[in-house]
């Protein structure tokens, strides 16, 4: 009688948190009539080798119109330099995948050009319009019951995201503190946000707030790059052969092909989060992967992926997920990569992954390795292959010596300039002394490209270790001076 009375009780306590799960569900759905969808959808790079970012942005347009989203509540930035760039194969046509379709056609073009700033993103996300400098002027207009949804896909390092100017750069605190003011202004009800970039978890760990009613995901932890994919290789009678650049990247081709093909109505955040962590960590057998991380607002995991980016109605009755399950892992291959089939073509291609900040090396070796013998073509990408070569090496000595200098040894510079806080704390403490110390390198020594804002971390840890800006300039000045 006792077991009877304890199975009754399980079977009770099953129905009731399935009751739950789907009055969520239902709660949510209802909730739609009565919010605005809005997104920003944002590609922080320019030039022809950074191909994927902007592809990446056009891709997720094309999901949140297909969703049911208008124009008028969708702002794109994006420098708008690849769809009719000398070094397209197909001009005016930008593909995200390959045999992928036009992702470039009838995305808004909000803010392109040198009007694609950090200045004008944190006024269009604040929806101050008197703020925003060119563009359309559309900004992010939510009230109080809207959904917004946020998308970021560029270069980045520790505590920043990258934009097209020089030295333009979207640092942590200031996004972080954009969002907060948001918050305080009851100015959206909920906000989903998903950023590219190598190390992404630093724009959120230890500073975003988990009271802000914020969910984020990010394509690799504090400390570890992210990947582009869908990469040329060497096989002339690939599909990619056309192409001498990247496609897209790891992280957001995984959210964003997810999409593509699944319900959104019955698909929650957590599911898909689990879905893009899994083909991002197990690609090329952890070579060419990053771990994603999600931070905020926990409960918002358990929102269906609708209630941010809309529904593709045709997708409704295609593919259903279950809230518990997740695919198993593709079979690894021995040779670091894994095959992709297209809906639309059914021949295999093998895909590519590359860390971001290397994928420039990779599209100046393809042009170089394409490129007729003797050819302008040829010394244009040989040159601009061995300048970028040079001036690595020239980043990573200037970056040890100022270290020596400022710490005695190379031992002791190494142990405090790679420093990696624990989890739950931020980069740096002073962020003011931190923006002094990368605008302090910068001046002394010049800008930090690509690959040499990978040092962001170093100057984050002199700030943390107590290095005043003039004991910077003292070691700065004398290391920028020997090489160059």
């Amino acid at each position: 009688m006792r077991w009877g009375k304890l199975f009754l009780a399980l079977i009770l306590a099953i129905v009731r948190v399935f009751s739950l799960e789907s009055e969520a569900i239902l709660n949510d759905e209802k909730d739609h009539k009565y919010h605005t969808r809005w997104a920003v959808l944002v590609a922080g790079s320019a030039y022809y080798q950074n191909y994927r970012h902007q592809a990446d942005i056009c891709h997720a347009y094309q999901i949140l119109k297909k969703g049911g989203l208008k124009d008028e509540n969708i702002i794109v930035f994006m420098y708008d330099d690849i769809a009719f760039n000398p070094y397209n194969p197909r001009p005016g046509v930008i593909i995200n995948k390959p045999y992928g379709p036009n992702v470039y056609a009838g995305v808004p073009k909000d803010y392109t050009g040198e009007h694609v700033t950090s200045e004008n993103l944190y006024a269009v996300i604040l929806g101050n319009k008197s703020a925003v400098t060119g563009g359309s002027g559309k900004v992010l207009a939510s009230g109080p019951n809207d959904h917004v949804f946020i998308y970021y896909a560029d270069h980045g390092a520790a505590g920043i995201l990258g934009m097209p100017g020089e030295t333009d750069i979207v640092y942590a605190k200031d996004l972080v503190d954009v969002l907060k003011k948001k918050h305080e202004n009851k100015a959206y009800r909920k906000m989903v946000i998903y950023i590219e970039a190598c190390e992404s978890g630093s724009i959120f760990e230890g500073l975003l707030p988990q009271n802000i009613n914020i969910y984020a995901t990010t394509a690799s932890n504090p400390n570890e790059s992210s990947f582009a994919t869908y990469c040329p290789d060497d096989d002339y009678s690939s599909p990619l052969s056309e192409y001498d650049t990247c496609l897209g990247d790891l992280y957001s081709v995984a959210w964003m092909e997810d999409c593509d093909k699944a319900d959104l109505r019955n698909e929650s955040l957590e599911h898909q989060y689990k879905v893009v962590k899994r083909r991002t960590i197990n690609s090329n057998l952890g070579e060419g992967s990053s771990h994603v991380m999600e931070y905020g607002n926990m409960q918002q995991r358990t929102d269906v992926v609708e209630s941010y980016m809309g529904s593709n109605p045709t997708n409704d009755v295609n593919f259903t997920y279950s809230f518990n399950h997740v695919a198993p892992p593709a079979p690894r291959s021995p040779h670091h990569h894994h095959h992709f089939s297209s809906s639309s073509r059914s021949t295999p291609v093998v895909v590519i992954n590359h860390d971001q900040r290397d994928a420039i090396l990779l599209h100046f070796w393809h042009k170089l390795r394409k490129a007729l013998s003797g050819s302008r073509e040829k010394n244009e990408a040989q040159k601009q292959f061995d300048e970028e070569i040079h001036g690595r090496k020239v980043t990573d000595y200037r970056i040890n010596e100022i270290g020596r200098l400022l710490f005695g040894s190379q031992q002791k510079s190494s142990q405090v300039l790679n420093h990696v806080r624990s989890p739950g704390q931020p980069l740096v403490d002073d962020w003011d002394c931190f923006k002094m110390h990368v605008k302090t390198y910068e001046k002394e020594c010049g800008r930090l490209t690509t690959y040499g804002r990978k040092y962001t971390r170093a100057f984050a840890n002199t700030c943390n270790a107590g290095i005043t800006t003039d004991q910077l300039v003292a070691a700065s000045i004398p290391t920028c001076s020997t090489m160059k």
